[in-house]
Parts: C-alpha cells; structure tokens; sequence
C-alpha cells in the first residue's frame, strides 16, 4: 500500500470514529442528563465534517492522471 492510500485510509477511519463518537456522545446525553456531552457530540461531528473535507481537497491534490 502506497502512503497516499494509507493516509486515505487512516483518514477515513478517523472520519468513521468522529461521528460514531458523535453518535455514542449525543446518545450518552440524553440518557444521563450531563450537557457536557452534547457540546462534545457537536465537537466530533464538527470534526468528522473537517475530516471529510480535508479527505476530498487532499484527494484532489494527489490525484494522478
């Protein structure tokens, strides 16, 4: 695997771990009452929207033809 796909790679897993972070963050939440969470659901979704970007602007870059 070249560095390009690992980095594609690790990118993506990152991107998945955000918002499933995100996801467990919200969900925990609502069922303890803590608002603490909630502000950090937002912050991992905001992440996982930042890491998608920088997946496509990055692929864009290297793309060979």
């Amino acid at each position: 695997m070249s560095l390009r796909g690992f980095h594609i790679l690790f990118i993506c897993v990152s991107i998945l771990l955000a918002f499933f972070f995100a996801g467990w963050s919200f969900q925990f939440s609502n069922n303890s009452g803590q608002s603490i969470y909630l502000g950090v659901a937002a912050l991992s979704f905001v992440a996982g929207l930042a890491l998608s970007f920088y997946l496509v602007q990055f692929i864009k870059k290297t793309k060979t033809y």
